[in-house]
């Protein structure tokens, strides 16, 4: 049997990885005010140990060493790897807040979406390209729009606002995200 999560876990880590070794300025500004590039990787490195530990799920917290963002990034990634890939913590019943669920539940709707939203924001930090899957930009617009007064008000997101279909997917997916769909860094 398949275990998605992990599949899903590998391919959305690796391709934030890979914008990641492409970074070369890590304090460079982000397209969230208070974020400089180096602070995404942080975001999702201790979030996710944050919130499972509480749970009773262990997870390290992955701590930078120097200056080296990207060595601890793959850490971290290595360690939910191998958390996605048990089968029994998966099927573990979990309440974050949400009621229960389990844990391959809390990790598909919460922390694989960050990766994949997060990844626009370390692209566009580096003048990358994101490359997100315009059938799961879709799908994340889809989902979130009748929710984005929820979104503003979790605190965990911008000002959501919504565009309508005028506009791409991606702007409309991002802008949910409370970011700015033209945002890019100031070229001194």
């Amino acid at each position: 049997m398949t275990n998605q999560i992990a599949e899903q876990h590998s391919a959305l880590a690796g391709k934030l990885g890979a914008i990641a070794a492409n970074v070369t300025d890590w304090d460079g500004p982000t397209p969230v005010a208070e974020w400089r590039a180096r602070d995404v990787l942080i975001h999702l490195m201790t979030w996710l140990p944050g919130l499972l530990n509480k749970v009773g799920v262990e997870l390290t917290t992955v701590e930078v060493e120097g200056d080296d963002v990207l060595a601890a990034w793959w850490k971290h990634t290595d360690n939910v790897q191998r958390l996605v890939e048990d089968d029994d913590q998966l099927a573990r019943t979990v309440d974050v807040g949400q009621g229960d669920q389990t844990l391959a539940q809390v990790l598909e709707q919460l922390y694989l979406s960050d990766l994949f939203m997060h990844r626009w924001d370390l692209a566009k930090a580096s003048g990358q390209d994101p490359e997100w899957e315009p059938e799961v930009v879709a799908g994340m617009v889809e989902g979130m729009t009748p929710i984005a007064h929820v979104l503003g008000e979790s605190g965990e997101f911008g000002n959501p606002v919504v565009l309508d279909e005028s506009h791409p997917a991606e702007d409309r997916l991002v802008a949910l995200i409370g970011r700015d769909p033209e945002w890019a860094p100031v070229v001194a």
